[in-house]
């Protein structure tokens, strides 16, 4: 006998199955037809490098081996970033790149969930310890050409997982900037200085709380810290970093 209360279940799991028949769920990397969706296939999942400790308390930075708690890599022994600490759920590598790419420009957004599962992984200190979540934002032209922020999604998405408050608006990029791709570490850094800001009317939002930043992928952390120091002089707390990828370079680069 079916109740009331299970119909509305196995109409939806029906309805999901016949879906599925349909329009097989795919391989969120190679297009391969997987069992479920928002996945991976073996051969894809296995590539993955997801990132794990001994990594430094500052910046993620994964070691080779364990240095004892709290300890710092090279670079932020030198000068820490003005972000508190920053985590990635994988190295950013040629089996991750086709990953990030497809859902930052590929329009593959279907792949959010389950990249806010693994933020959630990765970022599980910060996550408990923030106040709210928030996205590096994109130019409003920008965002008009691409028509998603890829960082919104993921916020969304780990909000969503998380139960953690979300606050899409509270940070704007006030000028277009070119795009970091092809830029060396001080271009990026000339390239996003004062690029961001927050309206006066969200910074009692931001006054005293601990956020969680949200970015696709950390590579010299140029974008991060100029996100970062907008947030700090509107009076937060403290300013986290999580995103689904890393660049790792050698330790004396």
């Amino acid at each position: 006998m079916v109740t009331t209360v299970e119909l509305p279940t196995r109409v939806a799991l029906m309805r999901r199955r016949l879906l599925d028949i349909l329009l097989p769920p795919r391989c969120l990397a190679c297009g391969a037809i997987v069992g479920d969706t928002a996945a991976l296939c073996s051969g894809c999942w296995s590539r993955l490098a997801f990132i794990e400790a001994p990594l430094c308390a500052c910046c993620g930075r994964p070691f080779e081996f364990a240095l004892g708690e709290g300890a710092l890599c090279g670079a932020c022994s030198k000068a820490r970033p003005l972000y508190e600490r920053a985590r990635a759920a994988l190295r950013y590598d040629d089996a991750s790149r086709d990953l990030v790419l497809a859902f930052k420009h590929g329009d593959r957004t279907d792949s959010a969930p389950a990249l806010g599962a693994w933020l959630a992984r990765a970022g599980a200190d910060l996550v408990r310890d923030c106040d709210l979540v928030l996205p590096v934002p994109l130019h409003w032209w920008r965002l008009f050409r691409r028509r998603y922020n890829q960082a919104a999604l993921l916020a969304h998405a780990l909000g969503r997982e998380t139960g953690k408050p979300v606050a899409p608006d509270l940070l704007s990029r006030k000028r277009a900037t070119a795009s970091q791709g092809r830029l060396g570490r001080n271009q990026r850094r000339r390239n996003v200085a004062g690029a961001f800001r927050v309206h006066p009317r969200h910074v009692s939002a931001v006054r005293e709380k601990r956020l969680l930043l949200i970015d696709d992928v950390l590579t010299t952390g140029a974008t991060a810290e100029a996100a970062t120091e907008a947030l700090l002089e509107a009076g937060a707390k403290a300013v986290d970093l999580l995103t689904i990828a890393r660049v790792v370079r050698p330790e004396y680069d």
